[in-house]
């Protein structure tokens, strides 16, 4: 479920009207992922809780007090205790209207800044001083991985604006003008809404699009109404005429917002809109018997990518340069050319080539020149061999590192027990847990329906129903689906020799965004190719492919598979 940026502009507002000035009593690491901030604020204790974990991201008050998780040393609980503990909260701001809360606390240690960047995927709580640089975040991003650099010692830059329109330099003709360009997207106004305007959630647009016509799924309205419902509803930020509220469907709690959900028969309003997200969430983290196994999983995949971030660190800091190594070389010839200047005992030998620069050789007193140049040979070869072995062990690391990420992403779309333990006996196999006692055989099956156009397509939920879709189910013709560039479930369309409709592409693209990390982006890019182009990846974990001849959608993800 979004939480956007008007989600953003409501717990700014109720964080401004509930905490504002409130005392920082406790900071604690509920998850791995996780803030807990305790306030004393008006005679009384609240609980802000802020996680960045994609399927849950989100800012809001608790009722009850928070506990903390694993004691894992953390870099930013540290960081949190130094600078926020005992310090006040002097401003709660939602910069830019994007989907970024930012406390300003005055603490111990002067004013510092704590960002909650909740972007599904891309989600992050960042601590960054006065000056602006970046003291620790939850999750760091190197340069390998991004343009946009979050790292201690940087500087703290906010994620790049979407490219987008804002709603307030927007015209009934110049909507219909920016519509016009999306004209080759079929589906739904809401989803051509989405792709133009920032800052406009699915959720939002589809409210905008039932409000103007009853129907959220129609393809066509009035722009100058399409507008008017917009603004109504942007303009909340300003007003603060919050109206939070829940939405039901078949006794299950589909969605919520701070504003009233009329596309959906059944809404129930709420005193505020972290009690709205408690019992939507509560709900989708199945707080009895599942809450806890995915909790402890969770925490074993985070210490697993922990361990093996400082197997990489350390296979660089063993890579000497070529030139380090010349220089070991280089000194073990000349101890055996300068043997006969070097008497026993000697601790240094300098040797001058004329250059001007003399040479300083390190000696071991106890060794003869022969041994001590023999020294010089023995680190250089290692360091030779290390330099050689290092790129193949740093792709084992990274390919273990790509797995856990999908393991993770199997835990997000596990919908029951079984599915959960599958998740449990993928981390034992890879000897990131203990296998422990066996409850018998898991079994779980991979999610199938129909497209519109009557094709059967398939939907692996973890990495190893992945690899039997892709590698025993499908056929060379059949048409696989994968979120590009993030972990997720492996799509097949069964096309039994048939050309594949643009619908029922556009379905399973749509299927595979949403049974992947991206679920909560606006817009994610699948790509898909014939079945024959895809390969397993050797030596790496199930389901982990590459691929060739592809092409790539963007797509808004949906869970048809639920909806069959």
């Amino acid at each position: 479920m979004t939480f956007d940026v008007l989600a953003t502009a409501a717990i700014a507002d109720e964080l401004r009207k509930e905490a504002l000035g409130g005392r920082i009593q406790a900071v604690l690491l509920p998850g791995p992922l996780a803030v807990g901030l305790e306030i004393y604020a008006h005679g009384l204790r609240r609980y802000l809780y802020a996680t960045a974990q994609t399927d849950e991201a989100r800012v809001q008050f608790v009722e009850a007090k928070l506990r903390r998780g694993p004691d894992v040393p953390s870099p930013l609980l540290l960081l949190l205790r130094k600078y926020v503990h005992e310090g006040r909260l002097t401003e709660a701001a939602q910069p830019g209207f994007e989907r970024i809360l930012r406390l300003t606390i005055h603490g111990p240690y002067g004013e510092v800044s704590l960002y909650f960047e909740v972007m599904g995927r891309h989600s992050n709580i960042i601590l960054v001083d006065a000056d602006g640089t970046i003291l620790e975040s939850i999750k760091r991003i190197p340069p390998r991985l991004s343009h946009r650099v979050v790292l201690p010692h940087h500087p703290y830059e906010p994620p790049p604006p979407q490219r987008k329109l804002s709603f307030a330099s927007l015209t009934p003709g110049r909507l219909v003008a920016q519509l016009a360009e999306s004209a080759t997207e079929s589906g739904p106004l809401w989803r051509k809404l989405v792709a133009q305007i920032a800052g406009l959630s699915p959720l939002a647009a589809r409210e905008v699009v039932y409000r103007v016509t009853g129907d959220a799924q129609a393809e066509e309205a009035d722009p100058a109404a399409i507008l008017g419902e917009i603004a109504s509803l942007m303009n909340l930020a300003k007003s603060s005429a919050w109206k939070p509220c829940i939405a039901w469907e078949e006794g299950k709690i589909v969605a919520f917002a701070p504003y009233p959900l009329t596309q959906y028969p059944q809404c129930e309003a709420m005193p505020t809109f972290s009690e709205a997200m408690t019992r939507y969430f509560s709900q989708e983290r199945d707080v009895g018997s599942y809450a806890g196994a995915r909790e402890e999983l969770r925490q074993v995949i985070a210490a697993g990518r922990e361990r093996l971030r400082k197997q990489a660190e350390a296979i660089q800091r063993g890579l000497a340069t070529e030139d380090a190594r010349k220089e070991l070389l280089q000194k073990g010839q000349l101890i055996l050319a300068y043997a006969g200047q070097t008497r026993p005992g000697q601790e240094e030998l300098v040797i001058d080539l004329g250059d001007g620069k003399p040479i300083l050789i390190a000696l071991d007193p106890k060794l003869s020149a022969a041994e001590n140049a023999q020294r010089y040979f023995r680190e250089y070869e290692k360091l030779k061999a290390a330099a050689e072995g290092a790129p193949g062990r740093l792709q084992e690391v990274e390919l273990k590192l790509v797995y856990l990420n999908q393991l993770e992403t199997d835990l997000m779309l596990a919908a029951n027990r079984p599915e959960i333990d599958q998740v449990r006996m993928a981390l034992a196999e890879a000897g990131y847990l203990r296998a422990g006692p066996q409850r018998g055989q898991v079994r779980t099956h991979p999610g199938q329906y129909r497209s519109v156009d009557g094709l059967l397509i398939l939907v692996g939920k973890n990495s190893q129903q992945n690899d039997m879709l892709t590698f025993r189910r499908a056929r060379p013709h059949d048409i696989w689906l994968h979120a590009r560039g993030i972990p997720g479930s492996h799509v097949i369309i069964v096309t039994e020799g048939q050309q594949v409709p643009e619908n029922t592409l556009q379905q399973a693209a749509e299927t595979a965004a949403y049974y992947s990390r991206g679920r909560n982006d606006d817009r994610v890019s699948v790509d898909y190719a014939l079945q024959r182009n895809v390969r397993r990846i050797p030596d790496a974990g199930p389901g982990m492919v590459t691929y060739r001849g592809e092409k790539t959608l963007r797509v808004t993800p949906r869970d048809w598979l639920r909806r069959d």
